[in-house]
């Protein structure tokens, strides 16, 4: 599975890096705007420190505004993915930027069937957001495993980007579901590795260590 990092704050980015744990970045015109930064300088320094996806969200709601501002987008990098909303507009703008030959994360996904259209207009991402599902009494991993289905009965090559991760929960259950992706805000997946006894069996080993005198160097 991939981790995705969803958040524009460059620090966080630039240390799960360094440990090996961002595949690619994730970004919205709310975490844009909580930057205070214009979104060209932003998505290029992401994209100096991450050579995989990152995924730049057009403002517009019509097709060609929205393409229009997806190939501004793409001269950016060329790692950049064009995130597009899961409208006929946004859909129509997917399969002529795709044919184009750009990368294309079809965002705001909520149903089974918004996920079939994104694959067939040909997006390389599907964003389908558990966390929002969750919050309207849905259960979101649902989705994830209904979407998994339907792309292995057709091989679809579109990967499934479990979004709106609000939990270490939401990172197991769809990574055992399937999802090729998931993206997280960094509290997220720093969650990841904590566990009370591991922290407890750690303060029992340093305790006895300490107790021989011993040193390693």
């Amino acid at each position: 599975m991939k981790f995705f990092v969803d958040t524009a704050d460059i620090e966080s980015i630039r240390e799960l890096s360094e440990f090996g744990m961002v595949d690619g970045v994730t970004t919205n015109p709310s975490i844009i705007s909580k930057s205070g930064r214009h979104i060209r300088d932003v998505i290029e320094e992401i994209c100096s420190i991450i050579k995989g996806p990152v995924s730049a969200e057009v403002a517009a709601t019509e097709c060609d505004t929205m393409m229009a501002e997806g190939r501004k987008l793409a001269e950016i990098a060329s790692n950049v993915v064009i995130k597009l909303p899961l409208t006929w507009d946004g859909l129509k703008a997917c399969r002529k930027l795709t044919d184009e030959g750009h990368m294309v994360n079809v965002t705001l996904c909520f149903s089974a069937n918004q996920a079939l259209l994104a694959a067939k207009a040909g997006a390389s991402f599907v964003s389908p957001f558990i966390g929002r599902l969750d919050d309207i009494n849905l259960d979101g991993l649902d989705l994830i495993e209904e979407i998994r289905t339907l792309y292995d009965n057709f091989q679809f090559p579109t990967e499934i980007l479990a979004a709106s991760i609000r939990s270490a929960n939401h990172v197991l259950h769809s990574a055992l579901i399937g999802a090729d992706v998931i993206t997280a805000p960094p509290a997220v997946i720093r969650q990841l590795a904590d566990h009370p006894l591991t922290d407890k069996g750690l303060d029992q080993f340093l305790a006895d260590w300490k107790k021989t005198g011993h040193h390693i160097v």
